[in-house]
């Protein structure tokens, strides 16, 4: 069960960085529309969620157990997963609200951006303590290099998305994005990041412990 799990778990975090690699293509989001849009990066932030949980409970049941929720006693592994899903529960939030159109300034920063910030900064904090787990993981276990790959490319993504979320803050004088081209640049690259780092586990030998 626990394969299955982790093949489901990495399909779903590819479809939902497909979604927000989309999402964040000129050529995309001029041709279909701002609705369209906004809806491939909420549905690519369900994906996310419904990965993410997957992973914080194979961390929390690695012993036979079968529970649902921890936060006590939390490995690494767990303590990583946990906090990347508080963070796509952010991106809920803040994928959801861009669906609602004419929204002012302030109500876009709320709901908006602050919540993708928020998320942003879960999902670097989450990558930064499962890169350390994955140094230690690739040396001390053999042929499981893939993992510190896996750990290096997610954090990678997670520094591209913070990028993004930094350079999206709504400016009062403009009613725009302080920089576009870094919103949608850095949400591309960490999209692909997390795609790749979602294909490596699909190719991985065994159900490896960081994602």
């Amino acid at each position: 069960m626990e394969l299955r799990l982790t093949v489901t778990m990495a399909w779903l975090f590819a479809i939902g960085s497909t979604c927000f690699a989309l999402g964040s293509l000129p050529v995309y989001f001029d041709n279909v529309g701002a609705a369209i849009t906004a809806a491939t990066f909420f549905a690519g932030s369900l994906f996310f969620t419904s990965a993410g949980y997957i992973q914080y409970f194979l961390s929390i049941n690695t012993g036979g157990e079968r529970r649902f929720l921890a936060v006590r006693n939390l490995t690494s592994d767990a303590m990583a997963s946990g906090i990347q899903s508080i963070g796509t529960l952010f991106f809920n939030v803040s994928t959801g609200a861009a669906l609602i159109s004419n929204l002012s300034v302030q109500q876009e920063n709320r709901l908006i951006w602050a919540p993708d910030l928020f998320g942003s900064i879960a999902f670097l904090i989450s990558s930064a303590i499962a890169f350390g787990l994955a140094r230690r993981l690739s040396t001390k276990v053999e042929g499981r290099r893939a993992v510190w790959w896996e750990g290096a490319v997610n954090l990678a993504g997670s520094v591209a998305f913070g990028l993004s979320a930094l350079a999206a803050v709504v400016l009062p004088t403009t009613g725009e994005p302080l920089n576009l081209a870094i919103v949608n640049a850095g949400t591309f690259v960490g999209a692909m990041c997390f795609l790749v780092g979602a294909i490596i586990v699909l190719n991985a030998d065994g159900p490896p412990r960081t994602t």
